[in-house]
């Protein structure tokens, strides 16, 4: 049975969004507060303590099972001269994911975390969208099907990454028809040279001439400009909201994949937060934009989930110390007078 079967239905499913658990969240608070610490001296790490209670209905939170979802796909766009590597980069890095060989190998084992990569139509890359939408209706739709069936009902935690040559490209693309300014989200990528970068702003100048009598459905601008893989995560972050599953988003790409929910719904993204911002240039201004803060500035741009998986590490510290933490009547510690 198809879940979504046209753009209407998966509107509808985009606006039809439970709330977290906001009674768990203050009691999460509540315990904060009796800790051997001066209040809120942990800053974010306490609001992310609770944000997990929020989401997961638990208190206190558990992050006993964290997955690391990457989707690949290919794009029709980088026949513009748009990527320092080959299409077929895509496949084979999936083969190194598949043989333990990237960095989000690494990364996922450090943080407990398991990875599931999902290679989305390698062998078909996306129309290019310079000359076409991306994706037609079906196409887009069975991309975003395909990322939100994907997602474990009992995931504590996802992080949501990528992989894919040509994906920053879409990814400036699909911020440019969301929040205006044209080609100002693009940066260089896989490290393309100032001519490849003045090929890829012209290529996204392009397509939102192109494209402009849709830009204003932030869906079907995610399928004119997008990719099957920014499509996956769309529904796999869609998936998570339903299942009141929180999610870290990597960078530019996966940023850029979910940002059509908040322009669908302003609390979208409310079960979400931002791992990293990537040294990639639009990041930053997308995240502006979007109204979101990250919680690393590491300089990192590779893209496959790395610097979300990374931020999975200040979760497990926030919840460590949320549970491990005596109370100021365990320690036998003066609280400060009332």
């Amino acid at each position: 049975m198809t879940r979504f079967a046209s753009f209407d239905a998966l509107r509808a499913a985009c606006l039809d969004l439970p709330e977290g658990h906001a009674g768990i969240a203050e009691d999460v608070s509540a315990r904060e507060a009796t800790l051997t610490k001066p209040p809120g001296s942990l800053g974010r790490l306490e609001e992310a303590v609770a944000w997990l209670g929020h989401w997961q209905g638990r208190n206190p939170p558990t992050l006993d099972r964290v997955e690391i979802m990457v989707f690949a796909g290919n794009h029709g766009v980088t026949a513009q001269g748009v990527s320092a590597y080959p299409s077929e980069v895509t496949a084979q890095m999936v083969a190194n994911f598949a043989n333990g060989g990237a960095a989000i190998n690494q990364l996922a084992g450090v943080v407990g975390a398991e990875l599931r990569v999902v290679a989305l139509s390698l062998e078909i890359p996306t129309a290019d969208f310079t000359k076409s939408p991306a994706m037609t209706e079906t196409e887009f739709l069975e991309a975003v099907e395909a990322g939100y069936e994907d997602v474990s009902p009992d995931a504590d935690l996802i992080v949501l990454g990528e992989m894919g040559i040509g994906n920053t490209s879409a990814a400036a693309a699909l911020s440019g028809a969301l929040f205006g300014g044209g080609a100002r989200f693009a940066g260089t990528g896989t490290g393309v040279d100032d001519q490849g970068l003045a090929r890829k702003r012209s290529a996204i100048e392009t397509a939102l001439v192109h494209h402009a009598d849709v830009l204003g459905d932030p869906l079907r601008a995610a399928a004119a400009l997008g990719g099957r893989e920014l499509a996956a995560i769309l529904g796999a972050c869609l998936a998570a909201r339903h299942r009141r599953i929180p999610v870290l988003i990597d960078g530019i790409v996966s940023t850029a994949a979910v940002a059509p929910l908040k322009a669908l719904r302003a609390d979208a993204l409310d079960h979400t937060l931002t791992g990293h911002v990537s040294a990639e240039a639009g990041h930053r201004l997308l995240l502006q934009d979007l109204g979101m803060e990250p919680l690393l500035d590491l300089g990192m741009r590779l893209g496959e989930g790395s610097g979300a998986a990374v931020a999975v590490l200040l979760l497990r510290a926030a919840l460590a110390c949320h549970t491990g933490m005596a109370t100021f009547e365990e320690a036998r510690v003066s609280d400060k007078p009332a």
